[in-house]
């Protein structure tokens, strides 16, 4: 019987339970689902919108791999670092080790003033509306008027959405209490989601997009002037554009149409920016209160350059969403330039050679790049090396319960009852509150909870 981990419970791992389970060469194999959180499904839980229901569903595709006899979970185990267990250790317990440990980092602005009160990582926005235990659920007042936010990806979309939507429109939705009513008492006015390059180049999804329009009591604003400087969106007819870009553009067009006057009388106002580079956060009162962009204009080659111009942007809130970037494992090979695990075909690369028995997915192997169904095919091809290498790794040493042994270690994982011990728990502190299930935000009460202790 071939025994092996997979660290990291989100669609990569998952889906490197499938495959694994899907193939045929190896007839017995037993996958144990590690994650550092006592829930599964990673960024599927604590990454995805609450108001983006159909992909939130993923997690009913996952859940069966995870509810195979041939798999366990074991969640609240940390690998590697100061508390957790490092992976020579892990490695002692089973044949092969695949690492899906993702891109937990997010990329830094690097200028000046982005430590001020008032900056944060859009990716810590996205863990607090999402209830991740390691956000604060008071994490966020929501007390300013004006809010930046830099990037023009479908992150960048997601959090202005939140941002701009009502709180009643949420109220069917797991956000946590404490999130919900910091965004009843919101008092942001004017969203403001900026991007150095234009329109043509932006990374956001022609649904995303398309969804701002929708919000009840806001609308969006476009600077006919901003668009009129990407050469695509000039030339438009006469290039053979991909289609989401083209999309994106009619979209864009019809929103600049509408003008300032249509946007005057609305609760709120989502101002889609181009062609600004941020280069400084403001400083009032010891708070951000706003961004200083250099204004850029295309530079023929695919580019954008500086046009010595600048301009400030008011806002007492500033989220960067410019990416995410693998962080380290220690006990594991690292590129950190890159910011994965070297590899070869899901194979971690030691000194530039295969070793034995371990090997990574999804992000942290090929970096934070496509949508959630990327990483299957990612996962399909580590396990195919995994496979190839099943002669070599049945020869080594794997234990009979590593369960034991984890906990023999001081750990107390939890298993699958009690994920959905916390899943019953969540349903019942919602019932509580009128509304369908409302997201645990914080460890104390996840791990009561999966001991099925009363909240």
């Amino acid at each position: 019987m071939l025994r092996v981990a997979v660290v990291g419970s989100g669609p990569s791992g998952v889906y490197t339970a499938q495959a694994l389970l899907n193939q045929s060469l190896v007839p017995e194999v037993r996958v144990h689902v590690l994650d550092r959180l006592p829930t599964p499904y990673g960024l599927v839980r604590y990454g995805v919108a609450p108001d983006h229901e159909k992909i939130k569903s993923l997690q009913n595709s996952l859940r069966a791999v995870l509810e195979d006899e041939r798999v366990t979970f074991v969640g609240h185990v940390q690998i590697g670092g100061a508390d957790g267990v490092p992976p020579a250790r892990l490695a002692e317990l089973y044949h092969a080790v695949v690492y899906c440990v993702g891109a937990a980092a997010d990329r830094p602005l690097a200028v000046p003033g982005e430590d001020l009160p008032g900056s944060w990582s859009a990716t810590r926005f996205v863990s607090w509306y999402s209830a991740h235990p390691d956000i604060a659920p008071d994490g966020f007042a929501l007390e300013a008027r004006s809010a930046v936010v830099i990037g023009v990806g479908n992150v960048a979309v997601d959090v202005a959405r939140i941002l701009a939507r009502g709180a009643d429109e949420l109220r069917a939705t797991d956000v946590p209490r404490a999130a919900l009513g910091a965004l009843a008492g919101s008092r942001v006015r004017e969203v403001h989601i900026a991007g150095r390059r234009g329109p043509s180049q932006a990374r956001f999804t022609t649904k995303e997009l398309r969804e701002l329009g929708a919000l009840p009591g806001a609308r969006v604003v476009v600077d006919p002037a901003e668009l009129a400087m990407d050469p695509a969106y000039a030339a438009q007819e006469g290039l053979p554009l991909p289609a989401v870009v083209r999309r994106n553009l009619d979209v864009l067009r019809g929103w600049s149409a509408l003008g300032e006057l249509a946007a005057a009388d609305a609760a709120r106002r989502i101002r889609l920016r181009f062609f600004l580079r941020p280069v400084e956060l403001l400083e009032r009162g010891g708070r951000v209160a706003g961004v200083r962009f250099a204004r850029t204009a295309p530079d023929g080659a695919g580019g954008v350059q500086d046009t010595g111009a600048y301009e400030d942007v008011e806002a007492q809130l500033v989220l960067r969403a410019v990416g995410y970037r693998g962080v380290e494992l220690p006990g594991l090979p690292f590129d950190p330039v890159r910011g994965t695990v070297p590899h070869a075909a899901g194979r971690v690369l030691r000194d530039g050679v295969p070793s034995p028995g371990e090997y990574v997915a999804g992000w942290i192997k090929r970096g934070p790049t496509g949508v959630i169904g990327s990483n299957r095919s990612c996962a399909k091809e580590t396990v195919a090396s995994l496979i190839e290498d099943a002669p070599l790794l049945d020869r080594r040493p794997a234990v009979e319960d590593p369960l034991a042994v984890l906990r023999a270690w001081g750990l107390r994982p939890v298993e699958w009852d009690g994920w959905l011990s916390i899943e019953r728990a969540e349903a019942a502190l919602g019932r509580s509150l009128g509304r369908g299930p409302v997201k645990i935000p914080d460890w104390q009460g996840l791990l009561a909870a999966a001991r099925g202790e009363e909240g």
